[in-house]
């Protein structure tokens, strides 16, 4: 089965240092890069810590046709305190200085409004908060910096484990949540139209949930705002296919493609080649993008 969402505001502007990066959700499924400026990261494991590796691994991903770069100074995962100041550390400088040297889109991975404030007037356009706005001033943070926001299920506080988590329907339970956190969001003066919606794979949720969200993910799109299927690498795929992290991309990549056919806007990946590449063919062959050239049997 193939999902087009009707989405409400699928055209979407990025302002940027060097001119303007427009997406048009309804034709364009874009591959989000992953750079973790922490020493703990989940999959790669601090490679990218050091500012330098930080932000040619930004420039590399934009290069590479990465739409969209994403920055996390501290993971969502458990794991000891990390403060504001030292966020700010990691994350800023890579913000500043890949807004200088590229049109990509770039997010903020933060539950942080005073973070989130930040990055935005450092150059960021979007705030990926994937604790679904459990800090209360995180939504005024962001229409007060003029960017844009995705909205992320997830139950637990920031960097606390949730043992065992349960659902009755984890498509519906996270759906409703999705539903009612958006409604906050424009409560708090961010326009719908820069909103994003992200069911939060394998965040306080077993692989079997995150397996249900990914094969009824339309459920999810039909929202009717662009959605976000952060899969990469992750532990259900990993369980799923035996599979040790760095031999997931094979499962990351039909994961990822399973979303997108059911509507998924964006795909959160971590090899920006193989992801930009699968998503560009698929692209292709829903007929939302021409062919790079013809020649065979012309």
């Amino acid at each position: 089965m193939i999902v087009t969402p009707e989405l409400r505001h699928p055209l979407r502007r990025f302002p940027t240092r060097l001119g303007e990066r427009v997406i048009d959700f309804d034709r364009r499924i874009a591959v989000m890069a992953i750079v973790n400026r922490t020493p703990d990261s989940f999959f790669d494991r601090g490679a990218t810590f050091a500012l330098d590796k930080a932000v040619a691994s930004a420039v590399a991903a934009a290069e590479a046709g990465a739409d969209w770069v994403d920055i996390g100074g501290a993971k969502f995962a458990p794991g000891p305190e990390i403060g504001e100041a030292e966020e700010l550390d990691r994350v800023l400088p890579v913000v500043a200085q890949l807004a200088g040297a590229s049109d990509v889109v770039i997010s903020v991975d933060t539950f942080r409004a005073s973070v989130a404030a930040a990055c935005l007037a450092a150059g960021a356009h979007v705030v990926n908060d994937t604790t679904g706005l459990s800090d209360p001033e995180m939504a005024a943070a962001v229409a007060d910096g003029g960017g844009s926001l995705v909205v992320t299920h997830s139950l637990a506080e920031p960097r606390t484990p949730y043992p065992r988590p349960h659902y009755d329907d984890v498509v519906d339970e996270v759906r409703s949540f999705l539903v009612e956190r958006v409604e906050r969001a424009v409560d708090a003066g961010v326009a719908e139209s820069a909103l994003y919606i992200d069911p939060g794979h394998d965040l306080n949720k077993n692989t079997l949930h995150s397996l249900e969200l990914t094969r009824r993910f339309d459920e999810i799109a039909s929202i009717g705002l662009p959605a976000l299927a952060a899969v990469s690498n992750k532990d259900f795929v990993g369980e799923s296919l035996d599979a040790a992290k760095p031999d997931r991309l094979e499962g990351s990549l039909v994961a990822a493609t399973v979303c997108a056919m059911l509507g998924a806007r964006i795909v959160r990946m971590h090899d920006v080649r193989a992801s930009v590449a699968s998503m560009r063919m698929l692209e292709t062959v829903l007929g939302f993008r021409e062919p790079s050239f013809l020649s065979h049997n012309v």
